[in-house]
């Protein structure tokens, strides 16, 4: 009986340390991808693009939007975001003419679907009705 608690012991020693080791070589390659004009993103949700790398400090200095700079430890980056690309066959439809915006087929001389008059009319009574 104390044979079997010491192997329990030792495999859940073991288990421990290969995941120790595992997220270590995970920390090792996301920094190695590191690289000036990275996007990348921070431990507590901001998004930014790697400007220096300042490895004596272990800092990081981020341009959060143009001209914002936030200088974060390098451990705080935790996600290198990759650029997703939308195929050329799966692209959104984008007509040429303004119909989506008046909800008509392109093409058609349909009145439109609401005068601004109604809607104002439609959106005071739903407000009279919430009351």
């Amino acid at each position: 009986m104390s044979i079997l608690l010491f192997v329990m012991l030792g495999v859940f020693i073991f288990m421990m340390f290969r995941r120790n080791k595992k997220t270590q070589q995970q920390q090792a390659q996301l920094q190695s991808q590191f690289a000036p004009g990275v996007e990348v993103m921070t431990s507590f949700g901001l998004f930014g693009r790697i400007v220096e790398i300042d490895d004596a400090e272990n800092k990081v200095t981020l341009e959060l939007s143009p001209g914002n700079l936030a200088t974060v430890h390098r451990q705080a980056v935790t996600k290198v975001v990759e650029p997703t690309a939308v195929p050329e066959d799966e692209a959104p439809a984008v007509p040429d003419d303004a119909s989506s915006l008046t909800g008509q087929e392109a093409g058609t001389t349909a009145a439109p679907l609401e005068t601004p008059d109604e809607t104002m009319k439609r959106l005071n009574d739903e407000g009279k009705k919430d009351s």
